[in-house]
């Protein structure tokens, strides 16, 4: 008799869109309701900060590369994942990031804690030569970032932008975005507003030329922050907290 049933609903096709609608509206609510009763879904991390606007450009960079395809910005939950590429991810640390860069696989390591593992240098090398530095790379060569100089015209409108979805900006950062993204790469100037508007920013040349503001100079300074503004040698979750 069920299996009467059951074939009847397999073999009236409205039937059975209407009973897997339902069955969808069902899980949907079971899995979004609960959201409704919580302050706030992402716990507040001491240290988390906008992108600076070189770093926002150097993200732009990895995106339009299409570096997440190989790389993930996610680590896990689990001991293995925490052995070999550090603290698992949190939620808060992708909180400015539209989109986020999770990834679905990864060719390459995961990236969420690849900030100050390794030198300026070694990452301008890789980008240029992967296979000169990890011979068993199958990454392309990135060499001409080096070559292509950086127009900071619009950083401004990204960042206007980014506060659209809910980054929080202010007036004065986008004012001093230009200003802002040339002091980050000059070891030379004096870097008081951008370090105040700015915390943990790194202030320095990152491709290895100081002469002219590259397009490596903004993903060298995007990939060294990343997993650097939360000191998880002082973290302790929320839920300990109480």
């Amino acid at each position: 008799m069920a299996f009467e049933r059951h074939a009847k609903i397999e073999r009236n096709v409205t039937i059975l869109a209407v009973l897997t609608l339902i069955t969808v509206m069902i899980g949907g609510l079971v899995q979004i309701t609960p959201l409704f009763f919580l302050e706030n879904t992402i716990e507040k991390v001491e240290g988390m900060r906008p992108y600076t606007p070189l770093e926002l450009t150097g993200r732009n960079i990895y995106i339009r590369e299409g570096c997440y395809t190989c790389h993930s910005q996610m680590i896990r939950p689990f001991r293995d994942e925490a052995e070999r590429f550090g603290h698992y991810s949190l939620a808060a640390e992708s909180m400015y990031d539209h989109p986020f860069q999770w990834g679905s696989k990864r060719t390459g390591p995961d990236l969420a804690r690849v900030g100050g593992r390794y030198s300026d240098e070694w990452h301008v090398q890789h980008l240029t030569a992967p296979r000169k530095v990890v011979p068993e790379s199958i990454m392309p060569s990135y060499a001409f970032l080096k070559d292509k100089v950086l127009d900071p015209r619009d950083i401004a409108a990204h960042l206007k932008a980014n506060r659209t979805v809910g980054v929080p900006y202010s007036d004065e950062q986008i004012e001093h975005a230009i200003a802002d993204l040339r002091a980050q790469a000059n070891p030379m100037g004096d870097p008081t507003d951008l370090q105040r508007r700015y915390p943990k920013v790194q202030v320095r040349d990152f491709d290895g030329d100081p002469s002219r503001l590259t397009e490596m100079d903004a993903l060298v300074a995007y990939l060294q922050m990343l997993g650097t503004l939360v000191d998880f040698d002082s973290y302790v979750p929320e839920q300990n907290r109480r």
